[in-house]
């Protein structure tokens, strides 16, 4: 159960870390890219934050991801200045590829198409039995 405190501390994380991200990846010649910060999980002790980031395109996630995590000392120090009226300890930050978008778009364009697993079961794989 998050509190109150953990929801307040992600959220402001959320905001100011999409701005920063963005800006990085504009900086990096990425014009085309969109970075989103779809979630942000503060631990109880509020020493690390767990950042799920969503990339458009998808293409480049896995390359992004990679700078995203060497800059990482960067990132959190544009972000402790960002918050340094609202946060007195920027907590650890850790990067993650959320994929729920693309996730969401296969099960649509499954439904939508000829590899659909209701009409054609054998998409689906087989359950090993116990």
């Amino acid at each position: 159960m998050e509190t109150q405190r953990q929801k307040k501390i992600a959220g402001v994380i959320q905001k100011d870390i999409a701005d920063v991200l963005q800006r990085a990846a504009t900086d990096g010649g990425l014009k085309g890219t969109l970075i989103s910060v779809s979630k942000v999980l503060v631990t109880t002790d509020l020493s690390i934050a767990k950042v799920y980031v969503s990339i458009f395109p998808n293409k480049n996630a896995e390359e992004l991801l990679k700078g995203i995590k060497s800059n990482q000392p960067l990132i959190k120090h544009e972000l402790a200045q960002r918050t340094k009226n609202q946060l007195r300890r920027m907590p650890e930050l850790l990067f993650f590829i959320d994929d729920s978008l693309e996730y969401i778009d296969g099960i649509e364009k499954s439904l939508k198409g000829q590899d659909n697993p209701i009409s054609n079961p054998d998409l689906l794989e087989k359950r090993k039995k116990a």
